[in-house]
């Protein structure tokens, strides 16, 4: 039971920023359009550009990345806190937290430095 709340709470956090980015407002039809069309798709997308696209899947996955980093805090700091006073775990709680924070200044840092690379190619 306790692997099926995990499972599902990890598939939730990697699957909810791609449904936010890609139900973004705008992609309907207008009746500019110069084919009416009763068969076609929206493009879900609405990218114009090579560079758009991968900036669009940069964030989504930086957005996974992050959202895993918090679930790690998390689980550092239950280990910490039900380690009983046991310094095994509250070492192992404690070493899961700092990576997780390094971790989390590295995805920063990335979403950072890909932002300001998108932003100048455009």
């Amino acid at each position: 039971m306790k692997k099926i709340i995990i499972l599902f709470l990890v598939s939730f956090f990697i699957l909810v920023p791609f449904v936010f980015a890609l139900a973004q407002p705008g992609n309907q039809k207008t009746e500019s359009d110069p084919i009416p069309c009763t068969d076609c798709l929206d493009n879900p997308l609405s990218i114009d550009s090579p560079q758009a696209l991968i900036g669009k899947v940069i964030n989504s996955v930086l957005g996974v990345v992050g959202s895993i980093a918090l679930l790690m805090f998390v689980y550092g700091g239950l280990v910490w806190m039900t380690s009983s006073g046991n310094q095994e775990k509250v070492k192992k709680g404690r070493d899961i937290i700092v990576w997780s924070a390094i971790g989390l200044a590295i995805i920063f840092a990335s979403y950072g430095l890909v932002r300001v690379l998108l932003l100048g190619i455009k």
